[in-house]
């Protein structure tokens, strides 16, 4: 089944589960197999080889295959070793960055307060301290970011986590390797009814509601699925999610089009502030910690820009620290407030990344937590994530969990610049998580999957 739209002018896709399929050899047919594709320590080390032959042959490919012809690709793989250690040159990656060798950079956001690092780093000169002067581009919604960043308009962008996976592997758009060294936030998100709602807060009374969630490829759709199934409805069934670019929830729940939304805020406490809808829970409440939006890029902007690439992270990473601490919120929800970011009152900023807040209902509610900054990204993110795909048709066959998540998520470039800053970095990629509940076991996930009673035919 494919989840139905309402109508969104961004989406290209007819069927919203399975875009055009990777035309890599591993991944033929006519949907996604999900099966292994290089991993990004392979492609650093090709990236690396590859400078070391053409320093050798020039660009002359014959001269290349002729040589790996002749001595064979293991044999040529350990003369490289001998005299140009590869570990040696990939640990040098990031520790003897020089000047970037592009300054100029376009990144795109979507304006929500899970951009809160990348929006800020422009007037809090965060990019200018690491000598980049970079435009962030205000986006309509998440179709749009992903077409600009595969076009190459956009150097980086604000994604949802699950995007740069999804992209990688081609799902929902075409195939192009893609990274995401820093989550941008945690938690974050929260469900919001309309008014006419408030007698119906047990979700087994949401038989035939409509939902709004920002993209496909978003944790909004797969918190919300989760979070209904558990309840004992069929998302794909019992219910009707729609795509709605974020800054059109408020006025689509106000139109009656919504009579919900899992969403980014500022909107869940706009809808409140608009005296339209209430907070019936926080995404925390689901899932305490988990990911939301993300810094990503081409992997070609990693390999082609080392330099431009380490600079763009560390200042990523150094605001994202930044935001973390919540001395920081009240200045940083003025900053992010104007129209060219975020276009909100700065009350409804505040209430959100203070996490005290009007809940709708008549309460005051004081969670300092409801949103948080933690760049780590963690590679049992990425198999939860894929889970998910998978449970509800996203990706069929056989998918190597581990291998795509390590690909796209680098921990170790994360954990390389957080230390490199000061800052404390966790010592492993995996970690056991707690959803609603029930533990993820990250090397099990197939056998997480069967877990779930409600899933996709």
């Amino acid at each position: 089944m494919t989840v139905k739209s309402l109508g969104n002018p961004f989406s290209k896709d007819t069927d919203l589960r399975h875009g055009q399929s990777c035309p890599c050899d591993t991944c033929k047919g006519g949907r996604q197999s999900a099966t292994p594709h290089m991993s990004s320590e392979e492609m650093l080390e090709q990236a690396v080889e590859s400078a070391i032959v053409r320093s050798i042959f020039g660009h002359s490919d014959i001269g290349r295959r002729s040589f790996m012809g002749m001595v064979g690709g293991t044999t040529a793989a350990a003369a490289l070793a001998a005299v140009f250690p590869m570990n040696e040159a990939k640990a040098a990656i990031l520790d003897n960055l020089g000047t970037p060798e592009k300054t100029d950079l376009n990144i795109g956001f979507v304006p929500i307060t899970c951009a809160t690092p990348i929006i800020m780093a422009e007037p809090l000169g965060f990019y200018s301290r690491y000598g980049l002067n970079a435009k962030v581009i205000k986006t309509a919604g998440w179709a749009v970011a992903r077409d600009k960043s595969l076009s190459g308009e956009y150097d980086a962008s604000h994604m949802l986590s699950p995007m740069p996976l999804a992209m990688t592997m081609g799902a929902g758009s075409i195939a192009e390797p893609y990274i995401m060294p820093a989550i941008e936030n945690i938690n974050g998100q929260a469900i919001v009814l309309a008014n006419q709602h408030m007698d119906k807060r047990d979700p087994k009374q949401w038989k035939g509601f409509v939902f709004g969630v920002p993209f496909e490829y978003s944790m909004h759709n797969f918190l919300l699925r989760y979070y209904v199934a558990e309840f004992g409805l069929d998302p794909d069934v019992d219910i009707q999610i729609r795509v709605v670019p974020p800054p059109e929830m408020v006025a689509n729940l106000r139109a009656g089009n919504l009579d919900g939304y899992l969403s980014p805020d500022p909107f869940n406490q706009r809808a409140v502030y608009e005296g339209i809808g209430f907070i019936h829970i926080l995404t925390k409440e689901i899932w305490d910690g988990h990911p939301c939006c993300a810094f990503a890029a081409p992997l070609s902007f990693a390999t082609e820009l080392p330099n431009t690439y380490g600079a763009l992270l560390k200042s990523i990473i150094d605001a994202t620290q930044y935001a973390s601490n919540p001395e920081n919120r009240k200045e940083i929800a003025t900053v992010i407030a104007p129209t060219n970011y975020l276009n909100q009152p700065v009350t409804v900023i505040e209430q959100v990344l203070t996490g005290t807040y009007a809940d709708g209902l008549g309460e005051v509610k004081r969670v300092p937590d409801r949103i948080d900054f933690d760049p780590f990204p963690w590679q049992s993110m990425g198999v939860w994530i894929l889970t998910q795909m998978k449970r509800w048709g996203y990706i069929e066959g056989e998918v190597d969990y581990k291998g795509i998540a390590e690909q796209v998520y680098l921990a170790s470039d994360a954990r390389k610049v957080m230390e490199d800053l000061g800052y404390e970095a966790p010592a492993e990629n995996y970690k056991s998580h707690m959803i609603m509940g029930k533990t993820f076991d990250y090397a099990e996930p197939e056998a997480y999957i069967d877990s779930f009673a409600i899933k996709a035919d």
